[in-house]
């Protein structure tokens, strides 16, 4: 039988994935106090059943429940809302996160809950549960969450258990909140962008490091905006590099001065990952949506990272922006493509509650799909179907552009247009497998080369033997039909490291 500790107060969410980690909740935890002993966090992940999920946290036989909502968990989080106060109807759900923070009143899940807490939640979840647990009544069910000084905050690292630094991305953040405006993003509502105190928690990632982490993921919206304090962060683990340390920065695409190039280029292979959002080259677009970006210093920095460092380049663009179309979006990806990163992350432009994107519903005719992720499913530039279109496009191109197990053969596919190439290609592998998910790599191989060669886009022989180099360095054991008698002309060597994609990159 089942059995767990008693707590009064859980605290749960339900990640995408188990590798994820529940940064919020850890934050929560380590400000409240005198209470944290009474607490515990249940991490959860979009495969978990809700009647586990339930039973799982009320074996602690809890008194209060937080719930950190977010876009991806949303639908399931109302099912576990609305299970848990029917299974136990004492108990006080408490929710908060962003996609709960605004637009609240016609949520099913909010009117479900006992509390909702907007906005940041470290001093007013543990405020409400000092009060709840001594018997008082909280009249108002709806609270701000205030914003404290984060001089004042607990910090949560070291809530991060063994298991975690094992098999888990480690979350930090160096500051918080972001200085610029793009209005697709949450972000966008902050007035600035708020560091905190640098020896201090340079204290907490030496403890981590310690303890051994090296996998860190910055959630900074800006490393790169005070190049003094990111000159520090780089040195920092510059001191400690060993193969292990893996580090992943947001970084602005054009703001990148010599002393942070020659700091970055001291980095070995397989340690660094820029996150650089480009969104889109088309100036019109950015001006729609308030972003300032030079896009000349933008492709300079980008490709200085390129020829002169050892780091990951992972870039984004946006699909369905107000006033960009078919296009114009086909530019900047052949723009961006021509640079050579490593991945480019096709995404398509999401209705985040809260977001000032809404300001452009009428002018622009944007329909976003009612459900979760809520994207965009036409505007006025581009329709349904090219959306859906687009849709299968991103999904392939993460399967092939961004994987590492098509290095050989993409810039054979690609050729001179590659917005043009590889939407031919996408619709085609749509077209004769009927599905975008749940595609072995063996069987991949195979849609591509038939696909590529249904559309000319490279001679056969060639394309052949470039498949082949990549099928060989793939660690299949079984070859792919089309090459059922037929050599892979090389080999490579296999490096070991926790970013398995970035290695294949480095092949």
């Amino acid at each position: 039988m089942l059995s767990a500790e008693q707590k009064d107060i859980v605290l749960c969410t339900i990640n995408a994935r188990y590798i994820h980690s529940a940064f919020g909740l850890r934050y929560l935890q380590a400000n409240l106090g005198e209470l944290q002993s009474s607490s515990v966090i249940k991490e959860f992940t979009l495969e978990s059943r809700v009647e586990d999920m339930a039973e799982q946290i009320l074996m602690h036989a809890p008194r209060i429940i937080g719930l950190g909502i977010y876009v991806w968990n949303c639908e399931l989080s109302e099912k576990l809302v609305a299970l848990l106060k029917q299974a136990a109807l004492d108990v006080q759900i408490v929710l908060g996160g962003p996609e709960v923070s605004y637009e609240y009143e016609s949520q099913p899940m909010v009117a479900l809950a006992d509390y909702l807490i907007t906005g940041w939640g470290e001093i007013s979840f543990a405020t409400l549960c000092q009060s709840l647990l001594r018997g008082e009544t909280v009249a108002d069910t709806m609270l701000a969450g205030e914003q404290g000084a984060l001089r004042d905050l607990e910090m949560p690292y070291s809530l991060y258990n063994e298991q975690d630094i094992k098999h888990r991305i480690i979350y930090v953040e160096a500051s918080r909140g972001c200085p610029f405006k793009c209005e697709f993003c949450l972000s966008a509502l902050d007035k600035t962008a708020w560091p905190f105190d640098l020896d201090r928690f340079l204290e907490e990632m030496d403890l981590l490091y310690q303890r051994g982490a090296r996998h860190f993921k910055f959630v900074d919206r800006t490393f790169n905006l005070k190049v003094k304090s990111s000159l520090r962060i780089l040195d920092f683990f510059l001191a400690r590099l060993d193969a292990d340390l893996f580090l992943h920065f947001e970084v602005i695409p054009d703001h990148l001065p010599p002393l942070l190039q020659e700091k970055i280029a001291q980095f070995p292979p397989g340690t660094l990952q820029f996150e650089i959002g480009i969104q889109s080259f088309n100036e019109t677009v950015q001006q729609n949506i308030s972003r300032r970006q030079n896009n000349e210093a933008a492709e300079q920095n980008i490709g200085w990272i390129l020829e002169h460092s050892n780091a990951h380049v992972h870039t984004d663009l946006i699909f369905g922006l107000p006033g960009e179309d078919m296009s114009s979006f086909a530019a900047s990806f052949d723009r961006l493509c021509a640079l050579g990163p490593h991945e480019i992350q096709v995404g398509i432009l999401k209705r985040l509650k809260g977001s000032p994107i809404i300001r452009h519903t009428d002018t622009f005719q944007l329909r976003f799909n009612p459900n979760p992720p809520f994207n965009v499913i036409s505007t006025d530039r581009v329709t349904f179907r090219e959306t859906q279109a687009m849709q299968r496009f991103a999904r392939f191109w993460d399967l092939i552009g961004n994987s590492g197990h098509f290095k050989h053969s993409l810039p054979q596919i690609l050729g001179a247009s590659p917005f043009s190439n590889f939407s031919g290609l996408a619709a085609r592998l749509y077209e004769s497998s009927g599905q975008t998910h749940k595609i072995s790599l063996l069987r991949l191989y195979d849609l591509v080369y038939e696909a590529a060669i249904h559309l000319s886009l490279a001679p056969a022989d060639t394309l052949q033997v470039c498949l082949a180099n990549d099928v060989e360095v793939s660690g299949l054991k079984s070859k792919p039909r089309f090459l059922l008698g037929a050599r892979a002309v090389s080999s490579a060597t296999r490096r070991k490291t926790a970013n398995q994609r970035q290695t294949r990159h480095l092949q």
